[in-house]
């Protein structure tokens, strides 16, 4: 395979580049423009590595600057409110942009408890704004972005992804925190996302909880394939390389359709720069990217159970499993006792080494389950 070098790869694993390297999801993004314009929350579910960053920066992108503020917040590192406040923060400080002395005044009269400082990069000594949040201030620093938002000229949208971590913050009633500031925003609508779908269900649909039934609610599935074969061949002929469809039904299907790990095999084979890409340069294409990944699969073996690897590897292998505590499946397999085998599920479950759907269980990470079937 010839290596080649281009000006740009248009199957993204990394960053959004826009909207002519975006596939599809023309609905999810109709009902999100829709659904912030005219004051709604949405709650955004996916699966990791599904798309959802990328939808909420292209959905981002369809907003004129001057008629609107949009902020995108990873919370996926984030441990505390602290944390929170910190990312979130920076996001707000980084749109409003290097401040004039002016506005420099107006943002240290308004950020009181954030205490934000303006300094030089050291390798560029470009002005750089850093923050220093106490713990013991972070709800009232919270309160202080928020109320910022709400008194802009423009109406704001923020989109805190992977929102359910804040379950996992050592502070009481976080999400009761939460909701009671944002319950009283007009000027500001929310994008809530997360890929862990039990945990945001029940935060956003659980009469017990304070975010219950107070959001849309947008589920967000595969791109067809049809839809992803035309985006897909559309890129590979502008570089001179042909891609018959049943090599792509073959490369969607042995990803269940993930929208990274087709990304992931697509970017590859156009740096690769094969002419005409068969089933045998897709092939060989998946086990160069099973080959870089194997002393991380051999890792993760290493950290479960017996009974966890065994019932793992049966997974693999069979792909989907509708039910794993059938006769079928433990008799064809052999995972153990059905106790043992429910137990070592819901390990690899929590872990997210094994995903669970409507239609059954498979391994969460799609090389991995390719590696496994090896």
């Amino acid at each position: 395979m010839a290596n080649k070098t281009q000006e740009i790869n248009p199957f993204s694993v990394l960053a959004y580049l826009g909207s002519d390297y975006f596939c599809d999801r023309e609905n999810e993004t109709k009902k999100l423009l829709e659904g912030l314009k005219n004051g709604r929350n949405i709650t955004l579910i996916s699966p990791r590595r599904m798309g959802k960053t990328g939808l909420i920066k292209h959905v981002f992108e369809e907003f004129d600057p001057k008629e609107a503020l949009c902020f995108y917040v990873d919370l996926d590192q984030t441990t505390s409110l602290a944390d929170l406040v910190q990312a979130f923060g920076k996001v707000v400080l980084k749109q409003i942009g290097m401040p004039s002395g002016r506005v420099w005044k107006e943002i240290l009269s308004w950020f009181k408890s954030l205490r934000p400082v303006l300094s030089a990069e050291p390798a560029t000594g470009a002005p750089q704004i850093s923050l220093d949040v106490k713990p013991t201030e972070a709800e009232a620093s919270l309160d202080e972005i928020f109320g910022w938002l709400e008194k802009s000229k423009l109406p704001c949208y923020v989109a805190f992804d992977e929102f359910q971590v804040i379950t996992d913050y050592p502070e009481p009633k976080m999400e009761a925190l939460m909701r009671s500031h944002i319950q009283h925003l007009t000027n500001v609508n929310f994008i809530f996302a997360g890929s862990q779908k039990h945990l945001m269900t029940e935060m956003f649909l659980a009469a017990n909880r304070p975010f219950f039934q107070s959001t849309q609610m947008l589920p967000l599935h595969e791109i067809p394939e049809d839809v992803y074969f035309d985006f897909a061949q559309r890129h590979l002929e502008r570089n001179k390389q042909t891609l018959p469809r049943e090599t792509f039904h073959e490369l969607y299907t042995t990803v269940y359709g993930h929208t990274w790990y087709i990304q992931c095999i697509l970017n590859r084979l156009y740096q690769y720069g094969t002419r005409h890409i068969d089933k045998q340069a897709l092939t060989l294409t998946v086990n160069d990217i099973l080959e870089e990944y194997k002393e991380s699969f051999r890792t993760y073996c290493k950290l479960l159970t017996s009974n966890q690897l065994s019932l793992i590897k049966a997974i693999a292998h069979e792909g989907k499993v509708k039910e794993i505590g059938g006769q079928e499946f433990l008799q064809k397999y052999q995972p153990g006792p059905a106790s043992t085998v429910r137990s070592a599920l819901r390990v690899l479950v929590d872990k997210e080494l094994v995903a669970e759907d409507e239609d059954g269980y498979s391994v969460y990470d799609r090389f991995f389950g390719l590696w496994l079937r090896q």
